[in-house]
């Protein structure tokens, strides 16, 4: 007797190309920006500081924007990049299984290996380092990311059975 294959459905399809690809243009920009050569990275995180400090300003909040630093902006790059990588290895995990919690601990370490591996390229590119906090800002980033993307798809999943269950009738 043989086997038939289960039919992937299209749109299962997309989501696993569309997701995978995201996660790996993240993963590639965070690796770009590490091995940037410290006057280019500065050079940027420069103008990053002052556009939200100008935002700050029009908001009113002109102790905000005195306060805001290049450290501070740094960081929160960080930590907003591997956000983002969290949140899409959230997403990949949940096209390619739907078993969510048993198999979390594949993206928590592939955030964690993929801040290692960042850190360690950095230690390699003129006037750069490598620095410990940084992995735990990054990594603090991927538990977030996968947090907030655990918590949409568990929103989402409850508004289709509310929405099944409205329609039974």
């Amino acid at each position: 007797m043989t086997e038939q294959k289960k039919r992937i459905s299209p749109w299962l399809l997309a989501g696993r190309v569309i997701f995978t690809f995201a996660l790996i243009g993240c993963i590639t920009f965070i690796f770009t920006n590490s091995m940037q050569v410290a006057a280019v990275s500065e050079g940027a995180s420069g103008r990053v500081l002052e556009r939200m400090q100008q935002i700050l300003r029009v908001l009113g909040l002109n102790g905000a924007a005195h306060h805001l630093t290049m450290h501070i902006v740094r960081k929160l790059a960080h930590f907003c990049e591997y956000m983002l990588e969290g949140f899409l290895l959230m997403l990949c995990l949940r096209v390619y299984t739907r078993h969510l919690l048993r198999h979390v601990s594949w993206p928590i370490l592939g955030g964690l290996l993929t801040a290692l591996t960042d850190e360690t390229v950095q230690l390699f590119v003129p006037g750069r380092s490598g620095q410990v906090t940084d992995i735990w800002i990054d990594f603090s980033g991927v538990m977030t990311g996968l947090m907030v993307g655990l918590i949409l798809l568990g929103l989402i999943r409850m508004c289709i059975l509310l929405y099944k269950h409205r329609n039974e009738d």
